[in-house]
């Protein structure tokens, strides 16, 4: 005799309903989201600026804005027929160099943080080289300046050494600002990118390190083939993002340590936007630069996740 199965279907709720059971998750997150439309996307009504010529005219932004005149790509014609060439060279230039310094060395240091055994030392290591990403650029680039001046200590170092028999100018010299400008990036986000990486290695078994140490495996053979495959999503995902950044060369160390005499080589697409848009008061000028800047970063990330995606698709950013 075959037994009858009741099968209770439970009735879909509507969206509206749905949205009254969580009206307070709702409402904590009302904040949020008005602190996000207020200042993420209504700034952004100022792109239309880039294809006008705005001038203010004590109407209003939003009047001034609408009056002004419909140009086009006629900003970014000017800006591709002018200097683009050598703010992208300068750009371009100082975004690898400081890619250089600040991907590989944290990885480095967080395995080596990982290796030391002793608590207090692998505590002061990491708090060292953690202190220099809540110094603010100021003291940062007063730090640099002070020690590549002529008189500086670098200066004395190399003179002491006989590597020189003259003061370098360091900050006259403009191949030299591009690396300048990598060392101080490197320094900064040093430590920071290192705790990301030593809490990825945080996430790692102990079961396979266990499983090494009875194979015999020595310390570099482990790093090799468990730390550093372990850290391989982490590695791609802060690439992806370093890649989406690669054109935002920094603009508070770029104005504080760069002058006239080396324009042609500290000169980025960040300091040249705000001496064209703020200073000249070309605001639709520097608001195009801008933009142009915003679009290439938005395909640089997109063009790098697809690229993680196509090797693993568990890598990718999104």
């Amino acid at each position: 005799m075959k037994k009858t199965v009741t099968v209770t279907v439970k009735p879909v709720k509507s969206v509206r309903k749905r949205m009254w059971e969580q009206r307070y998750l709702f409402l904590l997150l009302l904040p949020a989201l008005v602190w996000v439309i207020l200042i993420c996307y209504a700034p952004m009504s100022g792109l239309y600026m880039a294809f006008v010529n705005y001038t203010p005219k004590g109407k209003g932004y939003f009047a001034d804005l609408a009056q002004s005149k419909f140009v086009g790509m006629n900003w970014f014609k000017f800006f591709f027929q002018t200097d683009f060439l050598t703010i992208m060279r300068n750009t371009l230039a100082t975004s690898f160099l400081t890619l250089l310094f600040s991907f590989p060395f944290p990885i480095f240091l967080a395995v080596c943080l990982n290796e030391i055994k002793s608590a207090r030392v692998k505590k002061f290591i990491q708090t060292s080289s953690y202190l220099p990403y809540f110094i603010s650029w100021v003291i940062a680039a007063n730090i640099f300046i002070t020690f590549l001046s002529s008189d500086g200590v670098i200066n004395k170092i190399l003179l002491g050494l006989g590597l020189t028999n003259k003061e370098i100018l360091f900050f006259q010299h403009g191949p030299y600002f591009w690396w300048i400008i990598a060392v101080a990036n490197g320094w900064k986000v040093l430590g920071y990118n290192a705790i990301i990486y030593l809490a990825a290695i945080s996430g790692i078994g102990q079961d396979m390190y266990e499983a090494a140490d009875v194979d015999g495996a020595t310390r570099v053979q482990k790093i090799f083939n468990i730390t550093l495959p372990s850290l391989k999503p982490t590695i791609i995902i802060m690439l992806i993002l370093a890649i989406g950044g690669i054109l935002n060369t920094g603009f508070e160390q770029q104005l504080l340590m760069g002058n006239d005499s080396i324009l042609n080589y500290s000169d980025v697409l960040d300091t040249y936007a705000y001496r064209y848009g703020l200073k000249n008061g070309m605001y639709s000028y520097g608001t195009a630069v801008g933009l142009f800047k915003s679009v290439v970063s938005f395909i640089l990330v997109m063009g790098a996740n697809r690229i993680s995606k196509r090797f693993n698709d568990n890598n990718a950013l999104f």
